[in-house]
């Protein structure tokens, strides 16, 4: 599956009120990105143990990287922005950044 499939697929299961098109994708994000920090948060509080956990780990991450893709691509089809230009563009401004040596440091111009 392509972004462009799956964005459309996405956009298919989106059911809340227009009136909160990009704000309700966006604070769902949000929620679910959080979803992904607490999981590796107790995964490392629990004890990393390679051998028994990652493939559980992966698992979990793995849905809730799902929703996480869910909301970008729904906040994306809310600005009518096609989740292929933001990877191209993504992938475009990381190669430059790697071209002028910029890949570290901060600043969203850099």
């Amino acid at each position: 599956m392509d972004f462009g499939e799956y964005q459309k697929l996405a956009r298919k299961t989106a059911f809340y009120p227009e009136r909160y098109a990009v704000v309700y994708p966006a604070l769902g994000l949000c929620g679910e990105a959080g979803e992904v920090a607490e999981k590796i948060k107790k995964h490392i509080r629990d004890g990393i143990d390679i051998d028994n956990t990652l493939n559980k780990l992966k698992e979990v991450l793995s849905r809730e990287l799902g929703d996480v893709l869910w909301y970008i691509s729904n906040l994306a089809s809310d600005l009518d922005i096609s989740l292929n230009y933001i990877a191209k563009s993504n992938i475009d401004k990381l190669k430059d950044r790697k071209v002028r040596d910029k890949l570290k440091g901060s600043g969203d111009y850099r």
